[in-house]
């Protein structure tokens, strides 16, 4: 992995906006066009603050999560609603949201539904991922119980999962589909975490699945 360590947060959140959106830019130049997959959570808010308000073709991005906890956009739990709220704002709100949730009762019902609207999206331009303390990244959890199949190189593009850690069902982009990405960037704060991603060079995909991302990944960090 590629780390890159900024001195404060607020440099790592500014520098990181600024390249995503960069690489945005030049993903279009060439292609016409341009998927950008992003998390949920608040770490990345002031991301999506700054990248809402960037003078770009928005109309040509194609906006997509990485995973999504299946309940729908009512629940402050929603990672849709979250980047509806901080990203498909201001000059972003230009650029197409690709559904990562439908309505169901679970999220097998879907699964093939939602993968066939994100085929054409593929492959992903700029990949912005999280990772959690026990090196989980998207729905990828140590423990999960498609995990194995998420981390195959056939898996398919989505796979529901569940997890004691996941709390909701949710559903993910596999590990497959994330690789694949033309950029990809994880961003962590804190010592725990960076001890964490360190840590996971070390371990087996099962025990710390972001180690599926890292060999092509920047990793961007700040205390």
């Amino acid at each position: 992995m590629n780390f890159k360590a900024y001195p404060d947060r607020d440099m790592l959140m500014i520098g990181l906006a600024d390249r995503i959106a960069s690489q945005l830019r030049e993903a279009i130049r060439v292609d016409g066009h341009a998927t950008l997959s992003v998390p949920g959570g608040t770490t990345p808010g002031p991301i999506f603050d700054t990248l809402s308000a960037v003078d770009l073709a928005w109309d040509k991005v194609a906006v997509l999560l990485n995973d999504e906890r299946w309940v729908d956009e009512t629940s402050p739990r929603s990672n849709t609603r979250l980047i509806r709220e901080r990203l498909l704002t201001g000059r972003a709100a230009a650029a197409t949201l690709v559904p990562l949730y439908a309505d169901a009762a679970r999220p097998e019902d879907k699964m093939e539904e939602l993968a066939a609207g994100i085929e054409p999206h593929l492959p992903i331009s700029v990949l912005l991922l999280g990772m959690g303390n026990d090196m989980h990244t998207a729905s990828l959890f140590p423990g999960a119980d498609r995990l194995d199949e998420a981390l195959s190189d056939d898996a398919p593009i989505l796979l529901p999962m569940r997890a004691e850690a996941a709390g909701e069902p949710r559903i993910t982009l596999s590990a497959r589909v994330l690789r694949d990405a033309m950029h990809i960037h994880i961003l962590i704060t804190g010592a725990e975490k960076r001890a964490a991603i360190e840590a996971a060079q070390s371990l087996p995909e099962t025990q710390a699945p972001v180690r599926a991302v890292l060999k092509n990944a920047t990793v961007h960090w700040a205390e």
